[in-house]
C-alpha cells in the first residue's frame, strides 16, 4: 500500500504540474491534499450557510464556543464548509454588498478554532455560496474577500476543484470539493444558481477518473459543493454534473443553500442511465444527494462517515446551552450496517454480505458499555439480538471506534425495512444514551421511504427547466390573449356573425353556461376592440421578449451599469474587453416570474376588463337613449352606440349588459388595479435598493409602463361612462 501511496502522490502531481502550465485556476484544474488516514475508518464534519454577519456577531462568536467544543471531541480527518460563509446584506437585508469586516470575523473565528488544537488548518476546505460572490465583479477583484480571508486562499488553494484524499492502510477516500458560483457576482436577488463551465465539468471528470485503476471497492468518492443538483444549471454544451457523478462511481454528494426551513431530512437518490460499450446496453449509475441546513439559525453540524466504502451520516444541531466542552452531548453515529432508507443504493447482483457491526461514539467522557439490539418491526419491535461492541483501542483517533463480529447470515432475505438497529451507551456517570432507531439490510437493499411535495420540489424539479417552462407558458398566454380575440373580432365583424354568436349562445346553452360563454366572450371581443390599447400592448410584450427590461449596478454598489434581459444580464468582463457577455440565466427568475405573472398579465387583463366594462356601458345607455329618442351624452362613442346595439338581442343587453354596468364591477376594477399598482411599487423599490434607484427608476419598461397602461384604461373608461 506504501508503493500505491508513492505512486498515487507522484502521478498527482505530475498532472497537477501539467494542468497549471495549462491555465491554472481558470482552466478548472484542482488543488490537491493527500492526508493520512489512521485505519480504514473516516469520518469528518460538515457546516454550511454560516452567513456571519456585521448586524449579527453571535453567528460568528458561535463557532468558536458551540462548534470548537465539538470538533475537540469529534477530532475529525476534515473541516468542511460548504458556501454562504459571510450574509452579504445591509442591515435592512434590502440590498447585497461584501463587508470585509464579515470576512475578518470569519478569519478569526476559525483562528480560534484552530488555536484550541481542534485541527489542523491543511484539514479546513472552505468554498464560495452565491452569498460569498454578491457584488465580486470577478475574481481577484479588490471586493473579492475570500481569496484573502479564506482558508483556502490562506493555503494558497486559489482553484475552484479541491482534491482531497484521504489515504488508509487498504482503502483511499477520496473528497472533491467544487466552486460553482457564477462568473460574474451579480448582486441579489439575481444570483442563486451554480454555474458550471464545461471547463470545469472535464476537470471533475478527470479528477474522479484518476483512481478507476485501483482495485475496485477500496477508493469510495465523496463531492462537496455549495448549491443542490437541481440548482446547478447546465454549461453551454448542455452538460450536467449528475451523468458524471454516476458515471465515475460517486457515492454522495453533500451540499447546502436552502437552509434548515427547507432542507431538514432533504435527500435524493439520484439514478442515471449513461451509454457504455456501443455493442452493450446502457450502464445505471447512482448517488447520493444529501443537503444540509444551515449554522445561520439552526447551527447545524454534519458528521459524515465511511467505514468500508460505506457512507454514513448524522446531523446534529449545537445547542446555545452547549456553552463549555463538558456539555457536548454523547453522540452515537452507526457507520455499518447502514440506514437502508436514505443510505443504502438499488439491489446489486451478488452483495457482499459483512459480519460485523461498527458504531462511532462521540464523548467527553469514558464510555463503560455499548450494545447493539436488534429489532423486529413485523414482530411490534421485539429485541431479536442483543450485541456487545467493544472499543479497538488501538490509536487515539480510532477510540471512538467501536466494533463487533455477528452473524448477518441470520438476516439474509428480509425486507429492507424488517428489521431496525439501535446502539445503547453507559458512560462512566451511569448516563445511558441511545442513538436514533433505524431500518438496516445486510444484503445492503434499499427501503421505500415516502418523500414530501417539498423534496419532490427540490430535488426532482430540475429548476433551470422549470422557469424555461413557466417563462414562455406566460409568454405564449399573453401572445393568445392579444391575437387570438383580434382574429375573433376581425372574422365575426366581417362575416356578421357576431350577432348569431351571441344568440347561439343565449338560447340554445343552458342557462349557467350560457352565461359563462357570453362574459367570456364578451370580455375578449370587446376588450381588445381598442386598436390604441392593443397596439401598446403588443408592442410593450415584444420590448419585454427582445429589449432590456432595465439597468442598474449589477455587480459592485459603484460598478458599472449593465442592462437586463430576460435571458440575463448583458456585463462586461475581463475575458471580454470588446464585448458583453450575458450572464445569470436563470437566476434572473427571481425578477422576471414575479413580474410577469404579478404585473404584466394582471395588467393586460385589467385593460381587457376594463374596456369592456365601458364598451357594455355605451351599449346600455345607447340602447336606452336609442328608445326614448334623448341625444348621446358628450364624448360617447357614437358610431359604437348607433350600430352596436343591431347586432344583439334587447334581451342580452337589457338583462347582462346592466349587471355590466353597475357600480361595483367599477369599483371591483379600480380596487384590483390600486392591487396591482401596490404589487408593481413593491417590486420596483426591491430592485432599486439592490440595483441602484437611479437607474431602475429610468428604466421604462419595467418601471412606468404598468401604471401608465392602467392609468390610461381607467382615464378612457371613465370618458365613456361621463
Amino acid at each position: 500500500m506504501d508503493a500505491l501511496l508513492l505512486f498515487s502522490m507522484a502521478a498527482f502531481f505530475s498532472t497537477a504540474v501539467l494542468g497549471m502550465g495549462e491555465g491554472g485556476a481558470d482552466a478548472g484544474s484542482p488543488s490537491r491534499e493527500f492526508l493520512a488516514l489512521d485505519g480504514d475508518v473516516a469520518w469528518v464534519v460538515q457546516v454550511t450557510d454560516l452567513h456571519l454577519s456585521a448586524y449579527h456577531t453571535e453567528r460568528g462568536d458561535d463557532l468558536v464556543r458551540l462548534l470548537a467544543p465539538a470538533l475537540l471531541v469529534i477530532r475529525p480527518s476534515l473541516l468542511l464548509i460548504t458556501g454562504d460563509i459571510t450574509d452579504a446584506k445591509n442591515k435592512k437585508r434590502s440590498s447585497t454588498r461584501q463587508d470585509e469586516s464579515e470576512w475578518i470575523q470569519y478569519r478569526n473565528a476559525m483562528d480560534a478554532i484552530v488555536r484550541h488544537n481542534v485541527i489542523e488548518k491543511r484539514r479546513i476546505f472552505d468554498i464560495r455560496g452565491n452569498h460569498d460572490k454578491y457584488g465580486v465583479p470577478y475574481v481577484g477583484h479588490n471586493l473579492d474577500f475570500f481569496s484573502t480571508h479564506s482558508i483556502n486562499s490562506q493555503l494558497h488553494r486559489h482553484n475552484t476543484i479541491n482534491s482531497i484524499s484521504l489515504v488508509g492502510k487498504n482503502r483511499i477516500y477520496h473528497f472533491l470539493g467544487i466552486d460553482d458560483t457564477i462568473a460574474s457576482g451579480i448582486r441579489g436577488p439575481s444570483n442563486l444558481f451554480g454555474h458550471p463551465t464545461d471547463r470545469r465539468l472535464d476537470a471533475v471528470e478527470s479528477e474522479l477518473q484518476f483512481w478507476d485503476n485501483q482495485p475496485a471497492g477500496l477508493v469510495t468518492k465523496v463531492v462537496f459543493g455549495h448549491f443542490p443538483m437541481s440548482f446547478i444549471t447546465s454549461s453551454k454544451r448542455g452538460r450536467s454534473y449528475e451523468s458524471i457523478f454516476a458515471r465515475q462511481s460517486v457515492s454522495a454528494y453533500i451540499c447546502g443553500h436552502l437552509h434548515a426551513k427547507f432542507s431538514k431530512k432533504l435527500w435524493r437518490l439520484h439514478m442515471i442511465d449513461f451509454p457504455t460499450d456501443p455493442k452493450a446496453s446502457k450502464g445505471v449509475g447512482q448517488f447520493w444527494e444529501w443537503e444540509l441546513g444551515d449554522w445561520k439559525e439552526s447551527r447545524l453540524m454534519r458528521i459524515l462517515a465511511i467505514d468500508g466504502g460505506k457512507v454514513s451520516f448524522l446531523d446534529i444541531g449545537l445547542s446555545s446551552q452547549n456553552q463549555l466542552l463538558d456539555d457536548f452531548p454523547t453522540t452515537i453515529l452507526i457507520t455499518y450496517p447502514t440506514d437502508s432508507r436514505y443510505m443504502n443504493q438499488v439491489e446489486i447482483k451478488n452483495p457482499m454480505v459483512r459480519h460485523d457491526i461498527n458504531a462511532l461514539v462521540f464523548s467527553v467522557q469514558t464510555i463503560l458499555n455499548v450494545t447493539a439490539r436488534v429489532f423486529d418491526s413485523s414482530r411490534a419491535f421485539k429485541i431479536v439480538e442483543e450485541i456487545p461492541l467493544q472499543s479497538l483501542n488501538c490509536s487515539v483517533i480510532s477510540e471512538s471506534l467501536f466494533h463487533a463480529k455477528w452473524n448477518a447470515e441470520n438476516y439474509k432475505s428480509m425486507s429492507a425495512s424488517r428489521l431496525w438497529l439501535q446502539v445503547f451507551v453507559i458512560d462512566d456517570t451511569g448516563k445511558e444514551t441511545a442513538s436514533a432507531m433505524r431500518p438496516f439490510s445486510v444484503e445492503g437493499k434499499l427501503a421505500y421511504h415516502p418523500s414530501t411535495w417539498l423534496a419532490y420540489l427540490i430535488f426532482n424539479v430540475q429548476w433551470e427547466d422549470l422557469y424555461f417552462f413557466l417563462l414562455w407558458s406566460n409568454a405564449c398566454f399573453l401572445i393568445l390573449l392579444l391575437f387570438l380575440p383580434k382574429l375573433l373580432n376581425y372574422f365575426m365583424e366581417n362575416n356578421e356573425s357576431y350577432q348569431k354568436c351571441a344568440m347561439s349562445i343565449s338560447v340554445s346553452s343552458p342557462i349557467r353556461q350560457k352565461k359563462v360563454l357570453f362574459w367570456v366572450l364578451w370580455y375578449l371581443l370587446e376588450g381588445s376592440r381598442s386598436r390604441k390599447f392593443w397596439l401598446a400592448m403588443v408592442l410593450y410584450l415584444l420590448y419585454l421578449l427582445k429589449m432590456p427590461w432595465f439597468s442598474g449596478h449589477a455587480t459592485s454598489e459603484y460598478g458599472d451599469i449593465a442592462k437586463m434581459y430576460l435571458h440575463g444580464w448583458s456585463i462586461q468582463t475581463p475575458s471580454s474587453t470588446f464585448m458583453e457577455e450575458e450572464q445569470g440565466y436563470p437566476d434572473i427568475m427571481t425578477i422576471t416570474l414575479p413580474f410577469l405573472y404579478l404585473v404584466v398579465t394582471p395588467v393586460f387583463l385589467l385593460i381587457y376588463g376594463l374596456l369592456a366594462k365601458s364598451s357594455g356601458y355605451c351599449l346600455y345607455h345607447g340602447r336606452k337613449m336609442r328608445s326614448s329618442h334623448e341625444p348621446l351624452p358628450r364624448g360617447q362613442d357614437q358610431e359604437f352606440a348607433t350600430q352596436t346595439p343591431q347586432k344583439y338581442s334587447i334581451g342580452i343587453i337589457s338583462s347582462w349588459t346592466m349587471k355590466l354596468c353597475g357600480d361595483w364591477t367599477r369599483r371591483t376594477l379600480l380596487l384590483l388595479c390600486l392591487i396591482i399598482t401596490l404589487i408593481h411599487s413593491k417590486l420596483c423599490s426591491a430592485l432599486m435598493a439592490a440595483y441602484g434607484v437611479g437607474p431602475v427608476a429610468l428604466s421604462p419598461a419595467l418601471t412606468w409602463a404598468p401604471p401608465l397602461f392602467l392609468a390610461a384604461a381607467v382615464y378612457a373608461s371613465t370618458t365613456n361612462a361621463a
